[in-house]
């Protein structure tokens, strides 16, 4: 037997390889090959006493054992990788490597000696056994039963803060935040937060039976709540709630939680937050502790677990996280708005007196009609009865009142000539509320609409000529002047034209001479 364990304990005393070869009776290459290969599965010292040599050699030579005892050899690294896969089972890999076995002419191990050999090589050297759980598979979720607490700066109060768990049971790493609810707004927002953590989520979601996440859970039927199925359909994943009083269905977040309540919230007592976000700085530090300390009887910790064996198994999150939303029903105000806890958000007037449905989140308001989306609408935050209005939700006289500014109002003068830019200037001079003028100029615009350019720029300049203080119902009274004098010109032309006379000639052949 090689002296496995005291090549190693003399190499971490920094011993040379000359002098552990000649103390060990070993050959240099086999001493630098067995540090090399302890090195890379990191096995190091100091070494337990049931580290002997003999636990070494299975340790770095899985496959000695099995050369040995004259049965087929088995691929332990390639049974590891191909059980990471959906549908394969353990129970697949032994028929396949029986089969194999039969072929080269060598004998199988039967099911429960691979399974055997496979566990001790997984306990050994991999950090999670995927006999149970497939990596990517599977999060389990739910709310720790102990609590956390913030302190009242102003009254010193206690305040309760509610953790969340979220554990993946192939590689065991945890998720955990404080929230001050239990709402589905403190629900939805500590999934996205552990979807971020693990950059990326799982095949499945397990979380137990709270109305944040199951409307209804019998024998004969399952109703999800329909914004936390929305979530689930958001990230391409399946909720999957743990049955009543099952608490074996999510046996690993059972576990976290239970640990987690010892190792963060328990570790916590001593410490006293003020705000949640000062209380969550401190839970992700002991989170991350929590994460990389080393497991009890196996090597590794949770977060290299993870990363070695889980990490490419998940699922990429999507661009933006899922934001909740809460659908409601609203019908359209005769001013084309809708209310939305007091604050109005306008639509296309073409739909006044409509039911729509409308669609809620943190940030946006979305309006709905027949399922088509017609508007959209930044939320709205502060006092009571703001305003959201767009200017293509509006009918087309109401767009030429709203788009009135005094820059507007001149250009719109320019258009005409200079007899209109001068009285427009003297309505936005002389007037000393600006809404005055703008309004009067309004009206000026829409009696415009009956009128040529010409007709407009000519009643200015002969109102200008008479008056040096001219008004709108001037100018308006002075437009309808000259369409009636126009008028009368056209039909005093028409009327003085000169009448011609036509006449037929009869030639001599009518009378009958010749």
């Amino acid at each position: 037997m090689i002296h496995y364990r005291k090549i190693m304990e003399l190499a971490a005393d920094e011993v040379s390889l000359r002098a552990i070869s000649a103390s060990t009776g070993h050959g240099r290459p086999k001493v630098t090959e067995i540090l090399q290969l302890a090195k890379e599965k990191g096995l190091n010292c100091p070494l337990s006493e049931e580290m002997d040599d003999q636990w070494i050699e299975e340790f770095l030579y899985p496959h000695k054992a099995i050369e040995n005892s004259g049965y087929g050899m088995i691929d332990f690294d390639q049974v590891h990788k191909e059980l990471a896969k959906p549908n394969v089972t353990l129970s697949l890999l032994h028929h396949e490597y029986e089969v194999d076995c039969r072929t080269n002419g060598k004998i199988p191990y039967a099911y429960r000696s691979f399974l055997r050999h496979y566990k001790s090589y997984a306990d050994k050297y991999k950090a999670t056994l995927r006999v149970r759980r497939k990596p990517g598979e599977i999060v389990e979720v739910d709310w720790a039963g102990s609590t956390a607490f913030l302190i009242d700066q102003d009254t010193g109060e206690k305040i309760k803060a509610y953790i969340f768990v979220a554990t993946l049971p192939c590689s065991q790493l945890s998720y955990s935040e404080a929230t001050l609810s239990m709402d589905l707004n403190a629900w939805i927002g500590a999934h996205n937060r552990a979807f971020q953590y693990f950059g990326g989520c799982t095949q499945i979601i397990i979380p137990d039976n709270l109305k944040t996440s199951v409307t209804r859970h019998t024998l004969k039927e399952l109703v999800l709540n329909p914004t936390y199925r929305e979530m689930c359909d958001y990230y391409g994943t399946l909720c999957m709630p743990a049955r009543v009083r099952a608490p074996k269905d999510k046996a690993s977040v059972e576990g976290s939680v239970s640990t987690i309540s010892t190792w963060i919230i328990a570790a916590l007592r001593n410490e006293h937050c003020f705000t949640l976000d000062e209380l969550n700085l401190k839970v992700r530090q002991k989170l991350e502790e929590f994460n990389h300390r080393n497991f009890s009887k196996k090597n590794g910790t949770r977060f290299s677990a993870f990363e070695e064996e889980e990490k490419f198994a998940l699922s990429p999150l999507p661009s933006k996280p899922y934001k909740m939303a809460e659908w409601r029903t609203a019908k359209v105000r005769p001013d084309y708005h809708i209310s939305v806890d007091n604050r109005f958000y306008s639509v296309p007037y073409e739909y006044i007196a409509k039911s729509v449905d409308v669609r809620v989140t943190e940030s946006l308001i979305e309006v709905f009609f027949k399922h088509m989306r017609v508007a959209t609408h930044t939320r709205l935050y502060g006092k009571f009865g703001q305003i959201s209005t767009s200017k293509d939700h509006m009918p087309d006289n109401h767009k030429l009142y709203v788009e009135q500014t005094p820059e507007n109002a001149l250009s719109w003068a320019e258009t005409i000539g200079e007899n209109t830019v001068r009285i427009i200037q003297y309505l936005l001079d002389t007037y000393q509320v600006e809404r005055q003028a703008l309004s009067s100029i309004f009206s000026l615009k829409n009696s415009a609409r009956r009128y040529t350019k010409y007709e407009m720029e000519r009643a200015c300049k002969e109102i200008l000529s008479i008056t040096n203080r001219p008004t709108v119902k001037l100018v308006q009274s002075q437009l309808k002047a000259v369409k009636k004098k126009d008028a009368e010109k056209i039909l005093e032309k028409n009327s003085s034209a000169p009448q011609e006379v036509f006449g037929f000639t009869r030639g001599t052949d009518y009378w009958g001479e010749k």
